[in-house]
């Protein structure tokens, strides 16, 4: 029996009744989609709307433009070049620059597309690097701290920031935290600087043209210009994470979308985590990659080829439906050699960008989802392919799935790529999503198409 799929010779099986039996090739996750349950609908449309004309659009969360100030001090901020939001169209891909710096007063000097702040609450804190490796923050870092807390309006933010970290998170109680004095606080304040979880914000709440408060911007209602500038910001984001930290041999990036998929807020974001471990994902797939280097062509994209899960591709990244997982998902490749994707070219990001806003817009708004980045820990002697794996939150696991550790999908690979791919179809020619996009049967289907591998460096 192969090693790859410890419980199943073949990833995919489908039984005489019709039930599809699944075997993640990498994880070894049994999952099956039975009959009947495949055209079961997926959005989760928002119940309770309000008009849009009746409430204030800039503050309707913490992460809206109208309320900068009530996340904590930003790092970096993603804006338009070359004229005002409004002198550039859908179609202008060029005039993105990422800007540093900034001072309480300067937040509104420009418009930011996209915002890179910490999170308030961090998985692995600052506190955390400081107390187990001696972590000290660069000097560039430490400068930038001390110019904000310099200026007043500035450290006013900062304290107000840690007061309110220290509140919610019970740390302290209001009687406490008054007692604090000015120097505790801003003690506390070095992970609003040098801390290794950010987030990255959308401008918008609410998608354009919307008319209530269940018509949401996510990531596929950006154009394609648009979240290319919001996936570069994001590789930006973790290259600058592993460059401040050398403790770090992982960065983790995400995307929750929607309140079923874990988002604490509905407005658009996406998460980086720094690590002192690679993760359990990557350590199975390592010990895996070391025995077949080529897992990846041949157990992910060429295998889905051969299977007609293919949805769509372009010259330098492919996506499929994905096996063996407990949500509904789609697979995302890039095809490059390089596979850091802070050193692949702007064309080799703007596929990926291309493919990942395609499957955001064809899936749609209400879909609960997350988005998953997979990278080479920066430690690592053998390189694997970025890839981004969106999982669509649909169903609820139950006792069935506990007690087996068999998962019930309800949607089949196929059910997955037939959705997608008419979809797609239509996006393309109503201009919504990248008009080279290769869909369906237009695919080329290269074999070994990940040129990731460095013994295919020849084909």
């Amino acid at each position: 029996m192969s090693p790859y799929f410890p419980t199943r010779q073949t990833p995919l099986t489908t039984m005489a009744d019709g039930t599809i039996k699944q075997v993640n090739p990498f994880t070894g996750t049994e999952v099956w989609t039975v009959p009947g349950r495949g055209n079961r609908p997926l959005s989760v449309p928002a119940a309770g709307t309000t008009p849009l004309s009746e409430i204030d659009t800039d503050h309707h969360c913490a992460f809206c433009p109208g309320n900068l100030l009530l996340t904590p001090p930003e790092k970096a901020r993603m804006v338009r070049t070359g004229g005002t939001h409004a002198d550039h169209t859908a179609g202008d891909g060029d005039g993105w620059e990422i800007v540093t710096g900034l001072l309480p007063h300067q937040l509104h000097d420009t418009t930011a597309e996209f915002r890179r702040v910490p999170n308030l609450f961090e998985i692995v804190s600052y506190d955390y690097w400081r107390a187990n490796y001696g972590f000290i923050m660069d000097s560039a870092t430490s400068a930038r701290m001390a110019a904000y807390i310099a200026d007043a309006e500035g450290r006013e933010h900062v304290r107000r920031t840690v007061e309110t970290r220290l509140r919610a998170s019970g740390t302290l109680g209001t009687d406490e935290v008054a007692d604090l004095t000015e120097s505790d606080l801003l003690e506390r304040a070095g992970g609003f600087f040098a801390g290794g979880h950010d987030i990255i914000i959308a401008r918008n709440h609410f998608a354009p043209g919307a008319t209530d408060t269940g018509q949401l911007a996510s990531s596929g209602t950006l154009t394609p210009d648009e979240h290319a500038a919001l996936i570069r910001f994001t590789i930006a984001a973790a290259a600058d994470l592993y460059n401040r930290n050398r403790y770090t041999p992982y960065v983790a990036v995400f995307q929750n979308w929607l309140k079923p998929a874990g988002a604490s807020f509905d407005h658009l974001h996406k998460q980086l985590v720094a690590i002192d471990e690679r993760g359990v994902q990557a350590d199975t797939e390592i010990a895996q990659l070391r025995a077949n280097p080529n897992m990846y062509n041949e157990l992910a994209v060429d295998y889905a080829a051969y299977h007609n899960l293919t949805i769509a591709e372009n010259d330098h990244a492919i996506c499929f439906a994905g096996i063996g997982h407990r949500y509904p998902t789609l697979e995302i490749y890039s095809k490059s050699a390089t596979p850091e994707p802070w050193l692949q070219s702007e064309e080799e990001v703007r596929a990926m960008s291309d493919l990942i806003h395609a499957c955001h817009a064809a899936a749609g708004p209400d879909v609960p989802c997350n988005e998953e980045w997979h990278h080479k820990p920066i430690d690592l002697d053998m390189p694997m392919p970025w890839r981004v794996v969106i999982k669509w939150r649909v169903s609820t696991l139950a006792g069935f799935e506990g007690g087996t550790k068999i998962y019930l999908n309800t949607i089949s690979p196929q059910s997955i790529r037939d959705r997608m791919v008419a979809a797609m179809y239509r996006l393309r020619d109503d201009g919504a999503i990248a008009p080279d996009l290769r869909i369906a049967t237009e695919c080329r289907l290269e074999r070994n198409s990940l040129r990731y591998n460095p013994f295919l460096s020849g084909h």
